[in-house]
């Protein structure tokens, strides 16, 4: 051991290269064997997002190495707190000039294991609606109905409600109708149910609700609340509209519209 002392390759003596060399080994053997369990352990997490587990396996991954470094360089003699100090400045740096970056990056943590909406579900947020694509860790990108790709910075959506119409089997579609003045309550109310029962996709259960809601200047309005699977939503919603106005028109009632009554005094 006193002849590797006394052999110096630069300034340091051979022994303590071998001691860190030896070090990096068992360093590296410790990686290896680490990195197999994190392996496993994401493995066995299938609730976890595809990105998000490659996400804390890279992150893993670094960690150990600027341990591995830190180590390496204290048996070569290299003070590590000075290497710590620098290290610290160089991350609060990075984390300054990207602090947008870091933000979008975090919120998607946030969204990948929350779980507000899954890919596929009709969302609305961030004043944006449509059809969730994908959920990544700086951007979520949604289609709209007029099959826009909208892709949303990460951070806006966490700051902001989220309106998920997917996530509930079933929907409620609430509408308003107005009839004149002349029909009478129960031929209005006859007729929108006659509507509604020509749509199978409406469910009897919850009972559909048709009841009038307010007098108007020139029309009555009814108040109709309906339930339908929520991947039917829009389909029973036009359809009920177009199913109402056929019926009046069988059943003789008038939807009206606003108007003004002038009436003419002779003197």
């Amino acid at each position: 051991m006193d002849k590797l002392d006394s052999i110096t390759i630069g300034s340091m003596a051979l022994s303590t290269i071998l001691s860190a060399l030896l070090t990096l080994l068992v360093c590296l053997l410790g990686l290896k064997i680490l990195m197999r369990l994190v392996d496993k352990v994401l493995a066995k997490a299938t609730k976890l997002d595809g990105t998000l587990v490659g996400f804390i396996r890279s992150a893993i991954r670094i960690l150990l190495w600027i341990l591995i470094v830190i180590i390496v360089a204290g048996k070569l003699g290299i003070p590590t707190s000075s290497m710590v100090a620098m290290i610290s400045v160089v991350g609060l740096a990075l984390s300054l000039s990207v602090q947008n970056i870091l933000s979008n990056l975090f919120s998607g943590l946030t969204l990948l294991v929350a779980q507000p909406f899954h890919a596929g579900d009709y969302v609305e947020v961030a004043g944006k609606a449509g059809v969730v694509k994908t959920v990544g860790l700086f951007y979520t990108m949604i289609s709209t109905l007029d099959n826009i790709a909208i892709s949303i910075p990460n951070s806006d959506i966490t700051g902001s409600t989220i309106n998920n119409y997917s996530s509930e089997p079933l929907r409620r579609v609430d509408m308003t109708f107005s009839a004149s003045y002349d029909a009478s309550t129960e031929d209005v109310k006859a007729a929108i149910r006659d509507a509604i029962a020509r749509d199978s996709r409406i469910l009897p259960d919850p009972e559909p609700f048709v009841r009038l809601s307010a007098y108007k200047d020139s029309v009555i309005d009814y108040v109709v609340r309906v339930w339908c699977k929520s991947t039917d939503y829009w389909n029973v919603y036009f359809d009920l509209n177009e199913n109402v106005r056929d019926s009046f028109a069988e059943k003789g009632v008038e939807m009206s519209y606003n108007h003004m009554n002038v009436h003419m005094l002779e003197k």
